[in-house]
Order: C-alpha cells, then structure tokens, then sequence
C-alpha cells in the first residue's frame, strides 16, 4: 500500500496522484486520437473519453 504524499506540509492521498497520472495519460491521448480522427467511429466520445479514463486508472491503481 502507498503512503502519503507530502508536498510542502500538505498531505496527499495516492488517489490524487493516479487521477492526476491518468489525466496526463487520458489527454496525450485525446490528442493522439484526434490526429487519427477515432472519434468519426465512437458514438458518443465525451463517453468512450470518460470510460477511457476509468481503464487508465484502474491499470495505474492495479499495476503502480
């Protein structure tokens, strides 16, 4: 289990810092996939944008 993380007194939960890995992550790829024009194939994107990350975050949360 990861402990805390302390940046200039405050204390941080390890949570914070994977939503914040993932949202880096989620927006390289948002442009990745716009250069690529994937949204044209998805239905509704802010969705598949939205599950993508939740998968992002539950990789880093298992693999990190």
């Amino acid at each position: 289990m990861r402990s805390d993380l302390d940046l200039g007194g405050i204390l941080v939960s390890p949570f914070v810092a994977y939503a914040a890995g993932a949202l880096a992550i989620l927006i390289v790829l948002r442009l990745t996939f716009a250069r690529l024009r994937i949204a044209r194939y998805v239905a509704n994107p802010p969705l598949a944008e939205a599950g993508l990350y939740v998968c992002i975050l539950a990789l880093l949360i298992v693999f990190f």
